[in-house]
């Protein structure tokens, strides 16, 4: 055994654990190198892998509702019996193991087969499903269709370059330098050909024809559908500013824009990043890891004040002034010449990259061309089909009745995006699941992370659990006396019992 390599936790499984010392619910053993969790459910005894497929998470921290268990990192969850992930953000499945029970005490044997998919079957079972676009939604869309049988044709439509890839890493660790770039595709290259999804990159869509069930491309091909999901995400805004299409400023939301930033941080000394959005925040956060002398503009007086409140944005702006970021509060770039920016202060910024990150817009154009009813984003009933019969809509365009809140929503999160792909397919085969998962997301800013759950645009009261500066909080935000949703750091099963009391209705 190398010395970085550390011995599996726990007891030697296959020796047996006395059923008594999972009085507490949960154990860590092993059997050989994989470490497995142990989850006592009533009578039975469950032996599953110990750690989350997405980020590797440990299990054995995160919380047990009914069959399943959650992740305490990314709230993914597993059912315990079969290992599927049920919810994102993983997609993988956890390995299982069978069990024995005798004479008092718990044995864990071989690893349990995954099962195979049933192949679908019925009447009003669609043939040929398109999915237009190639994010969170679209690749969670069409991984849930084959997950659940689905054997019919899938045309995969992207206008980006790349195959799906782990999108929230680009801003994070994959920007820092910290992720290797084979960590970034949602699945390697060989699964669409091995899935028979038809992944059609640089593939511009110029119209969907809703009488004849046609998408049309922008080289003149027709590509016939039975079932859509629109799934076009959002797009960054840019600066309406003289300066802002120079080769040295960029926005982040593609491989190709982080591939581009970091090639443009080679030998940079300083970067100005414009805006105080998570995206600019976690970028700053990347660069500075970079040991690029890092300042940030923009027009509020604190960072993320509108979602997280103002105690948690005094929090964030000194975690990154402790890491030498320098902010420019209330303040914007009016024009970039060359490397210099000149601010509306009359100040002036000398960068050799300029990172924009001042939100996004949905990208609404082919569902208004298709007449798809539109407010602010795609409307979508609870079953997320949109108001043309057949086509349905996920992700940052879509607006959903949320029945937590009791509002019309749409949400930007990475999250949210997968599991309305994952409703959505289950939706186009028949299945008529509501969505109704609680919105999360999460934020990395150096090796502090804050969990989002719930939504909630106008609070009029945060009620805070614990010390901000101490990394160690939990904020309630409250509307009328009602908490509509939760940010925490360091508090992980804290943020999950909030997510669970969410979705019960149950928050105190």
């Amino acid at each position: 055994m190398s010395q970085e390599q550390a011995p599996p936790a726990g007891p030697d499984l296959t020796q047996g654990v006395a059923l008594s010392e999972l009085a507490g619910g949960k154990l860590v053993g092993h059997v050989g190198d994989d470490e497995i969790l142990l989850v006592r459910s009533g009578d039975d005894v469950l032996a599953v892998g110990a750690y989350c497929t997405h980020y590797h998470g440990p299990l054995a921290d995160g919380l047990v509702v009914g069959d399943s268990v959650r992740c305490p990192w990314h709230h993914a969850c597993f059912d315990l019996r079969s290992g599927e992930a049920v919810r994102a953000p993983a997609l993988s499945p956890i390995e299982c193991w069978k069990v024995e029970q005798r004479d008092g005490r718990v044995y864990v044997r071989e690893k349990q087969e995954q099962s195979r998919p049933r192949a679908l079957s019925g009447k009003d079972m669609p043939g040929r499903i398109v999915i237009v676009g190639g994010g969170a939604a679209g690749f969670a869309a069409a991984e849930m269709l084959r997950r659940r049988g689905f054997g019919g044709s899938i045309a995969m439509l992207s206008s980006d370059a790349a195959p799906p890839v782990d999108r929230p890493n680009l801003s994070k660790d994959y920007l820092a330098g910290s992720a290797p770039e084979d960590w970034l595709p949602l699945r390697p290259d060989d699964y669409y050909r091995d899935s028979n999804i038809d992944l059609r990159l640089n593939t511009d869509v110029a119209g969907i024809d809703v009488k004849s069930r046609e998408v049309l491309l922008g080289d003149g091909v027709r590509v016939p559908y039975d079932r859509m999901l629109l799934a076009t995400g959002a797009e960054p805004v840019r600066l309406p500013i003289p300066g802002a299409d120079q080769p040295h400023v960029h926005t982040l939301r593609s491989l190709a824009d982080c591939r581009a930033i970091i090639e443009a941080a080679k030998g940079a000394r300083r970067a100005l990043v414009i805006g105080a959005s998570f995206i600019g925040l976690e970028a700053a956060a990347a660069l500075r890891a970079r040991e690029i002398e890092v300042h940030v503009v923009a027009p509020e007086q604190r960072p993320m004040e509108r979602v997280l409140g103002p105690g948690m944005g005094d929090f964030v702006r000194a975690l990154h002034e402790e890491h030498c970021v320098v902010f420019h509060l209330g303040d914007t770039v009016t024009a970039i010449d060359g490397r210099r920016a000149t601010l509306k202060s009359g100040g002036v910024i000398e960068a050799d990259v300029v990172v924009v990150g001042v939100g996004v817009r949905p990208r609404l154009a082919l569902a208004e061309q298709a007449g798809l009813a539109l407010d602010r984003g795609v409307t979508v009933n609870e079953y997320l089909e949109t108001s043309v019969s057949g086509i349905y809509a996920a992700g940052d365009i879509a607006r959903w009745p949320d029945p937590h809140s009791g509002q019309s929503i749409r949400v930007e999160h990475w999250v949210v995006a997968e599991r309305q792909g994952q409703v959505a397919a289950c939706n186009m085969l028949g299945l008529r699941e509501k969505f109704d998962a609680v919105p999360f997301f999460w934020s990395q800013h150096y090796d502090v992370p804050i969990n989002y759950v719930g939504h909630d645009e106008a609070w009029d009261e945060i009620a805070v659990d614990g010390d901000i500066n101490g990394k160690d909080c939990l904020l309630r935000y409250k509307r009328g006396g009602r908490v509509l949703a939760i940010a925490s750091i360091f508090r992980d099963v804290e943020s999950l019992q909030a997510e669970l009391a969410l979705e019960r209705g149950s928050v105190p």
